[in-house]
């Protein structure tokens, strides 16, 4: 089984950046696909990012692609959201999540969740 603990989240000024860290812990990280999923307010949980198991394949939602990458770092066993330009409609609570095999866009599918990291956007 892998734990995930994301970190990084924070109050930005529309137009920064943050980066959002989740570690991993357990002897499966290498072989699980990752994804960064989030939720707003009163909204429903959303799939933001996710990489695949050998860190060469990411995909985005629309709604953040070019301004948002998701890395992998296999010696930490860390995946990074790294997010440039952010805008209010960012404000969420930032989940990683992790499952075995190829990535997928379906929470429903990931088996792993970390505790959640709150980013506000101001405007």
């Amino acid at each position: 089984q892998v734990q995930l603990v994301e970190s990084g989240g924070g109050l930005v000024q529309a137009g920064g950046s943050l980066r959002l860290s989740c570690a991993a812990s357990g002897r499966t990280f290498s072989a699980r696909s990752m994804g960064w999923f989030r939720q707003a307010p009163g909204k429903e949980r959303e799939f933001v990012a996710a990489i695949n198991w050998l860190g060469g394949s990411t995909y985005y939602s629309d709604s953040v692609k070019g301004r948002f990458t998701i890395s992998r770092d296999f010696t930490k066993n860390t995946v990074y959201l790294q997010m440039d330009s952010l805008i209010p409609e960012d404000t969420a609570v930032y989940y990683c999540a992790a499952k075995a095999g190829a990535t997928s866009r379906q929470q429903s599918q990931y088996d792993a969740w970390g505790q959640g990291t709150q980013v506000t956007v101001s405007s």
